[in-house]
């Protein structure tokens, strides 16, 4: 793609300052991986729209770098009645992007709406018996035992966060989407620029007080907003992203294509880093309500098919440390990672199963055409299945059609899929409390809908039990995967981002902008 011909065509359609055109020092240009879809953080789990919510929402509590929960709407708690009595006290003075105060109800509200789509937000509203706002400032849990993970999971910064809202926006049903950005936090969406497939922006919020202790650390501390503007342009053209990064034109890249990583990095007024050292876990996802991956022994068949390598390069490139294999269920490193169950994956690869099971079956393949990563997994995967003799039906479309077919349950013929490919950051996989492709819990679960009740019954245990215990529960829980299969593991791999030297302050953990300074601006 020409890169002139689709700057002008931003300009035309936009009739506001575009790449092309000089930026302010004070506004904070940046390019994400993908437009944004829908703006509402509870009703999907895709990042984009959790990276947009942390600009426009806060949470009680951040997940600073070593991924411990801090307080940060909340001033404190109190923890009474051997564990089973918590007051969360927020902070004074927090006020809504309307000008509204942030109340406790506001809170309640919020954290109901959110449990009701999070997996360890569903067992945390189980274990408590009442979730109440005696006063504008104090939210009370009740709980029928001690909930140890309660402020991990209010801090979490997997999808979907916790973040609050007017308690009128809170009250929606939790399957239908938001239709305003009202929050409290450092920046207002604004709507009313917002270009679909082109442009969103936001300003920033002149009511928001950041916390006057600690140190900015993951999504924890201090947010403090430099940028009078953060402005999001979409280019779908990875050479026209690379282009508008070198000429000035942009100061951030989020996800650069492995392939021009080699150009960027010789531009020394441009810095490459990993901003997230759990990476990234590659996901096979199966919809398991119709066939033919209703079938657990159909599942287990593409096992000896699926090389990781494969798929880690096409998503990562060939760059020695880019990628990882022999990656089970948790990622490398972490507490809950073990060979459990890793013949399945380490064992000689042989096709031959795969092909007598699938030979001939009609398999519906979604993935999006505007998210490269995504895109990359997708048509590895699809290749997968064409060499194990399957019908592919491959439906490519944008990343946002993707993610509403993936949420309806029909048959494919009924607008509905049979396989998906997707990525979560390891931070996202970190124990089995956490681990939302994990879940086998039916209808409640990530789309796939997995039904696996040894993988639940192991998860449920983890939680409950010492700490010295977790890891071999853990260990039980990754072997059961392996038989249950909610999803096949793909490998690790490590994302670079890329971004002007002129800034400073960027934290690793999830894309956030605040903390970010322009040098001498």
């Amino acid at each position: 793609m020409r890169r002139r011909p689709l700057l002008a065509t931003l300009a035309a359609a936009l009739a506001h300052p575009t790449l092309a055109q000089p930026a302010a020092a004070r506004t904070l240009r940046f390019i994400p991986i993908a437009d944004l879809g829908p703006i509402d953080p509870i009703v999907t789990t895709t990042y984009i729209t959790r990276n947009h919510a942390y600009l426009v929402w806060d949470t009680l509590y951040g997940l600073d770098a070593r991924y411990r929960p801090q307080p940060q709407m909340a001033a404190g708690h109190t923890v009474e009645q051997d564990g089973r009595l918590v007051r969360i006290t927020l902070r004074p003075d927090l006020v809504f992007h309307d000008g509204t105060q942030v109340r406790a109800r506001d809170a309640v509200a919020s954290i109901r709406r959110w449990s009701t789509r999070d997996g360890l937000g569903q067992t945390l509203l189980a274990e408590t018996d009442a979730l109440s706002a005696p006063d504008d400032a104090t939210i009370q849990f009740r709980l029928k035992r001690p909930f140890p993970l309660l402020f991990d999971a209010l801090a979490k910064t997997s999808p979907p966060v916790c973040f609050i809202m007017p308690e009128r926006l809170a009250q929606t049903d939790p399957a239908v989407p938001v239709r305003e950005a009202i929050g409290s936090g450092p920046y207002r969406f604004l709507a009313d620029e917002r270009v679909s497939g082109a442009r969103v922006a936001y300003a920033r919020f002149d009511g928001y007080r950041p916390r006057e202790d600690g140190t900015p650390s993951g999504t924890a501390g201090p947010k403090r907003a430099w940028f009078d503007r953060v402005e999001w342009s979409v280019i779908p053209d990875a050479s026209t992203a690379a282009a508008a990064l070198q000429n000035n034109e942009a100061d951030w890249w989020e996800f650069p294509t492995p392939d021009l990583l080699p150009l960027l990095r010789r531009r020394p007024e441009l810095a490459i880093e990993n901003p997230d050292p759990a990476g990234f876990l590659g996901v096979l996802r199966f919809n398991q309500l119709h066939a033919p991956f209703n079938d657990p022994a159909m599942r287990r068949a593409l096992l000896p098919a699926v090389g990781q390598p494969d798929f880690m390069q096409a998503v990562a490139g060939t760059a020695p440390g880019a990628w990882t294999e022999g990656v089970g269920f948790f990622p490398p490193g972490s507490p809950s990672a073990s060979d459990a169950g890793m013949a399945a994956l380490l064992g000689p690869r042989d096709p031959r199963a795969a092909r007598a099971a699938l030979a001939g079956v009609p398999v519906t393949v979604i993935g999006p055409t505007d998210y490269p990563n995504v895109q990359a997994l997708t048509e590895v995967g699809a290749d997968l299945l064409r060499r194990a003799g399957a019908r592919v039906d491959y439906a490519p479309s944008d990343w946002a059609t993707v993610v509403q077919r993936r949420a309806n349950r029909g048959a494919p013929a009924q607008g509905g899929w049979n396989m998906l490919f997707t990525f979560f950051s390891g931070v996202d996989f970190l124990n089995p409390a956490v681990h939302l492709m994990l879940r086998g819990n039916g209808a409640a679960a990530w789309p796939g809908w997995p039904t696996a009740p040894r993988v639940e019954a192991l998860r449920a245990a983890w939680m409950q039990a010492e700490t010295a215990a977790q890891p071999q529960l853990a260990r039980e829980a990754q072997e059961a995967a392996f038989e249950e299969l909610p999803y096949i593991p793909l490998g690790q791999f490590f994302q670079p981002t890329a971004f002007r030297r002129e800034l400073s302050g960027m934290l690793q953990g999830p894309t956030v902008f605040w903390n970010i300074q322009r040098r001498g601006g």
